[in-house]
């Protein structure tokens, strides 16, 4: 029996066992010796304990993934056929619970069992912990020579997440991504166990999803009337993401970035789309930005969390809060004339007014907040203590959340943006870079650790766990899978198995890690993912052949 652990460094050799096929590696996983293969063009999965809606569908789902696909893995392209001890005789799964909540309590853990008689067996506690463990069945299955195989049993594995929080954001405001699309999407993220989208669905450039309380900002502010999400669109993502165990966490960036709002409503708006010199006014254009002073702008931001709140069932509300311009408050003239009778308010009051506002409305509409971290480390807000801090401008910034006692979700750019390193999208410059230069990649991204700099216990609890990040200048459902995957699988193992350690080698553990997401990568594009390839066949084919001399 060969026993792994996911704390152990791995030989890229494991690249042969059944491991290699998983992803993210399980916590335990022991194998055997032989071969079981799939007899049939059936496949009988049955529930022992509870059962529901879901995890029905999830079966049915996984049945016809199983049987339908033919996944051979990049280093057995030149294998001698497969001799099989035995045939899978079926799957048993075991959930503990009928609890279907879906938060930050749920219990992911399951264990998986398959014998050398073919008797399968998954165990979880919850209905998507029992999702999780069919997941990794899928990945055990290879083909080989026309018949599906299981390697290496007998398997045990037992397997949970160290974070609770494995997000990936979507911004589909400066670019217009079809439902098919965010499908395909959550797709890949349950291949990779991911279990929050983070929708950032609204920003400056457009308002693409129906407000009942306005209609006026789908119709203005959408780039088309083919390119708005209806709440029917909205739940029916919300319920497509939830049957695989993930979240929709949905994002209204205010009182900044909001230049779609001024095309229905002009009146609640300050800087609205300065020209040229826009850059004065905003991180990018068009400029706009809530006029915080302005009682329309406090009324608007309450029915919109009072809408959306109905709409996005998660418990969790992003309202945003970045990269607000105090220029173009301290330049509008309705700021300046209240500031003139009120010698001792100032912009950063009145902001903080305001930030105090959208949080009693989240409370009245039982959401937990969110927000970047500007609005808690600029000093300018003063969020309750159960908002979740989103950080993104620094590893260091993880730190000091923490250490305000603020549950954290991790995304430096440094390390999590991945539509960085494609050159600039202003129409002017020849010659120049992203902002957010270099490219970042998978090794980069898995080489994270959000833990560091942070030693105590209780600090070390408010780390919810990350995102990676994909905003859209240069994106769209054209090119969206190719910048995520297999990038953002990366940062799906490292918060599913935790950090590699400090000490480690970590050129050595990349390449230990290589083969498996090569292999992993193959497998996205098996199930309809255009995963970018990370590496020439040869080199997939040979693993440590490609290695530069350290």
């Amino acid at each position: 029996m060969v026993k792994i652990s996911s704390l152990l460094i791995l030989g890229a050799a494991i690249a042969q066992q059944a491991l290699a096929s998983v992803w993210p590696i399980p916590k335990v996983f022991t194998t055997g010796c032989t071969n079981i293969d799939l007899p049939s063009s059936c496949l009988k999965i049955t529930v022992d304990g509870c059962s529901n809606d879901i995890l029905d569908r999830a079966i049915d789902r996984y049945k016809e993934l199983i049987l339908n696909e033919h996944f051979k893995p990049p280093l057995d392209y030149n294998v001698a056929p497969l001799q099989a001890s035995g045939s899978v005789q079926g799957v048993t799964i075991t959930v503990a619970t009928k609890n279907i909540n879906l938060d930050l309590q749920t219990d992911e853990s399951y264990t998986l069992t398959v014998s050398q008689n073919g008797t399968i067996a998954i165990n979880a506690q919850s209905t998507f912990g029992a999702i999780r463990g069919l997941e990794t069945l899928s990945q055990l299955f290879i083909s080989n020579q026309g018949r599906k195989f299981i390697k290496n049993v007998p398997i045990n594995i037992q397997d949970s997440p160290v974070f609770k929080y494995r997000g990936l954001m979507l911004d589909t405001s400066r670019n217009f991504y079809s439902i098919a699309s965010i499908k395909r999407t959550i797709d890949a993220m349950s291949y990779s166990k991911m279990n929050v989208l983070h929708w950032h669905i609204v920003d400056s450039h457009s308002w693409p999803v129906e407000a009942k309380f306005d209609p006026r900002l789908s119709a203005l502010g959408a780039y088309g009337p083919d390119m708005v999400y209806t709440h029917k669109d909205v739940t029916d993502i919300i319920n497509y993401a939830r049957d695989r165990g993930i979240r929709v966490i949905p994002e209204f960036d205010i009182p900044g970035h909001t230049y779609a709002v001024g095309l229905s409503d002009p009146n609640i708006m300050s800087c609205l789309d300065v020209q040229p010199n826009w850059n004065e006014y905003a991180a990018e254009p068009p400029s706009g930005q809530l006029n915080i002073i302005k009682p329309g702008a406090r009324n608007f931001a309450k029915n919109l969390v009072a809408e959306y709140s109905s709409l996005f069932t998660d418990k969790i509300f992003h309202v945003g809060g970045d990269e607000v311009n105090l220029n173009c408050w301290e330049k509008d003239p309705d700021i300046k004339a209240h500031l003139a009778q009120n010698s001792t308010d100032t912009v950063e009051s009145i902001l903080s007014r305001f930030y105090a506002n959208i949080y009693a409305n989240l409370k009245v509409n039982n959401k937990t907040g969110m927000c970047w971290e500007e609005s808690l480390l600029e000093g300018i807000a003063n969020p309750p203590k159960d908002t979740i801090v989103q950080a993104w401008l620094d590893e260091a910034s993880v730190v000091s959340i923490v250490k305000k006692g603020y549950r954290v979700v991790a995304s430096p750019y440094k390390y999590m943006y991945l539509d960085c390193g494609r050159g600039p999208w202003l129409s002017n410059l020849y010659n120049g870079t992203s902002w957010c230069d270099p490219f970042k990649f998978w090794g980069h991204i898995y080489s994270y650790n959000p833990y560091v700099n942070i030693t105590i216990p209780e600090e070390k609890a408010l780390v919810l766990g990350g995102e990676v990040v994909l905003w859209s200048e240069q994106s769209d459902e054209v090119v969206v899978d190719q910048l995520l995957w297999p990038r953002a699988a990366a940062a799906a193992e490292l918060y599913w198995k935790g950090p590699v350690d400090e000490k480690a080698d970590m050129n050595k553990q990349i390449e230990n890690v290589s083969p498996r997401i090569n292999e992993f990568r193959f497998r996205l594009l098996g199930r309809g993912i255009s995963a970018e390839p990370t590496q020439p066949l040869w080199c997939v084919r040979n693993p440590g052949r490609c290695n530069l001399p350290l």
